[in-house]
Formats: structure tokens, C-alpha cells, sequence
């Protein structure tokens, strides 16, 4: 699949979430298969004023090429500067653009999902950071603001005139947040109006869900957020089933919560022990998703607090959880 000059090696992708996809759940996702990862979404005025934090979000891994550096705003000449210095900072294959983002704190500010209440000045972003960087510009957006205005083919096609390389359509609209049930028919119809690469977002929560949103939609490529949560094996069972028809079962329990630890020790050498622990409160009670009778456990995961209390209620998990 190319975006611009950009080549990926598979059709899925991780999403971006916001406090979820660091670095650390990148790498993890990457080695499992993931085609593409996004960083989570960083402001373009934070990035302007040299916020200090903000550049730790667009740190990638070793093995994350191709990646996409995500941002927001509203301002062109803001977004442009922005765009230059994710760029700068990441050393990104793809700027993203986030206008799908349905956030109360970001659309308020006139970011994400609030873009597609006025079209015009969304192209005016796009061709704004399409010409400020040397790489390929991507487009997320929703099915539109709800369901008295949803505008997402339209918008498509702006965004491929506006010069985007790629999208990436969410089939739910900022009124639905993430409820209600995505709208694969629209996003087809978005495939159908553009010449650009489309990626399906919405409702992937196992690998025979990236079998049908293919062929519901047509689209190029799906985009898999929460259903990468505790497990990124999904993306190499899903790319397994899409080449040979056979999903691969999930690996053993013990297995995953190796994996788990690795992504939390991970996260540690980037941000430090404390905030790792804090963050690994919900990222491994996701680890958990698919386990039954492990409540106590999870009570437990609220309170760690340091890497060895992880090491240690792995490892009782694994006593308590044979496949």
C-alpha cells in the first residue's frame, strides 16, 4: 500500500489514542504486525511555544518506520509551524491531521471533530501543512459533527483536493462519541468518491471484523484503535486470516502477560518508573479482557505503584490462569 512516497508493508494500522498509544504500546503493536503506527495526537500552538512535554509524545521507536506524527489545531499558520516541527522532532514518514476528535476540551477550542463544521477552513489547514513539510499529509476525520449534518464524502473529497495523500474515516459521528454502531456504509461511500488510499475505522474488536470492514467498504486499509487494547496479537492474527483465511488462536495466557510487563517496562525507561506504574493501572487490567474471575486481580493492578509489585502479581497470574 503506498501513501505519497510512502510505502507500508500490510493494510492495518494502530490508531491513535490519547493517552494510550505511546511508545512503548507502539513498539508492542509494531512487532505484532501492525503496518502503521500514529503517535498519540500533540497540539501544533503547544509544539509553537515550546511547550517542554509535548515533543516527549512524538518520540518513536526503533522500530517504528514508517510512522505517522499526529496533530491538531485550527490556525494554518499554526498547523504549518507545527507540522514543521513534529516533523523536526519525530523525524515522522506521514504528518496526520486529527479532525475527528470529539473531545468537549478539543472541540471547544475549534480542533478535531469541530473542523468539519466548516470545510473551508479545513482545506485551508491541509494545504497549509501539505506545503510546510516534505512528507505525506494524512487526514483523520467522522462520519460528520451528527446525523442532521453528516458531510464525510464531501469532506473526503476536499481533503484529495486540498492535497491529503490518504484518509482515514471514523463511521460514527461527534454526537456518537465512540457509541452507538459505526457506519460502514458511509465509509464505503467516502472509498468510492476518492482516488486516495481510505482507511476504515470503527468497530474492529477481532480479526474477522478486518475481514468484513475490507469488504464492506472497499476501503484500502483499516485502522484498529480500542481493539488493540491488551492485545496486539490482533494485528498479526488479522493479517494472517486476510492472507491465508486461518485467525491463529490467541497465544497463551502467560504469554500475554510477558508482554504486558514488557510494555510497562518499557514505558518506564521512556517517562520514568512513576508514571509508567500509573499508566499501567489500565493498560494491563486490559491484558485481562478476555479472563474471567480475576476481579481480586484487578483491584490490585489499581493500586501498583512500582515495578516490582508488576513482577510479582504477573507471575501469581499466572498460577491463577492456566490455558
Amino acid at each position: 500500500m503506498q501513501i505519497g512516497c510512502v510505502t507500508l508493508d500490510g493494510r492495518l494500522a494502530l490508531a491513535p489514542m490519547a493517552g494510550v498509544t505511546d511508545r512503548a504500546f507502539r513498539q508492542i503493536c509494531r512487532e505484532h504486525g501492525a503496518a502503521l503506527t500514529v503517535t498519540e495526537m500533540v497540539s501544533t500552538k503547544a509544539l509553537c511555544y515550546q511547550d517542554k512535554k509535548t515533543p516527549r509524545l512524538l518520540a518513536l521507536a526503533e522500530n517504528e518506520h514508517p510512522a505517522a506524527a499526529q496533530i491538531f489545531g485550527h490556525e494554518p499558520e499554526t498547523m504549518a509551524e507545527g507540522a514543521k516541527i513534529a516533523r523536526a522532532v519525530s523525524g515522522c514518514d506521514i504528518i496526520d491531521i486529527n479532525m475527528g476528535c470529539p473531545a468537549p476540551k478539543i472541540v471547544n477550542n475549534g480542533d478535531g471533530s469541530a473542523l468539519m463544521r466548516d470545510p473551508a477552513l479545513a482545506a485551508e489547514v491541509i494545504e497549509a501543512v501539505v506545503q510546510a513539510v516534505d512528507v505525506p499529509v494524512t487526514v483523520k476525520f467522522r462520519k460528520g459533527w451528527d446525523e442532521s449534518s453528516v458531510n464525510c464524502v464531501a469532506f473526503a473529497r476536499m481533503a484529495e483536493a486540498a492535497g491529503a495523500a490518504a484518509i482515514t474515516v471514523h463511521g460514527r459521528t461527534r454526537a456518537q462519541q465512540y457509541s452507538g454502531k459505526a457506519d460502514w456504509d458511509i465509509i464505503r461511500a467516502v472509498k468510492q468518491a476518492v482516488s486516495i488510499p481510505v482507511f476504515a475505522n470503527g468497530d474492529v474488536a477481532e480479526p474477522a471484523d478486518t475481514v468484513r470492514i475490507l469488504e464492506h467498504t472497499g476501503a484500502d486499509a483499516v485502522m484498529i484503535g480500542r481493539g488493540a487494547l491488551g492485545d496486539p496479537w490482533i494485528f498479526e492474527r488479522a493479517n494472517a486470516l486476510i492472507e491465508t483465511g486461518v485467525c491463529p488462536p490467541l497465544p497463551p495466557f502467560a504469554e500475554r502477560i510477558d508482554t504486558a510487563v514488557r510494555q510497562i517496562e518499557l514505558a518506564a525507561a521512556h517517562k520514568g518508573e512513576h508514571i509508567a506504574m500509573l499508566e499501567a493501572r489500565r493498560h494491563v487490567n486490559c491484558y485481562l479482557k478476555y479472563e474471567r474471575g480475576l476481579k481480586a486481580f484487578k483491584t490490585r493492578i489499581c493500586a501498583l505503584e512500582r515495578m516490582e509489585q508488576l513482577y510479582a502479581l504477573a507471575e501469581e497470574l499466572k498460577s491463577a490462569v492456566t490455558d
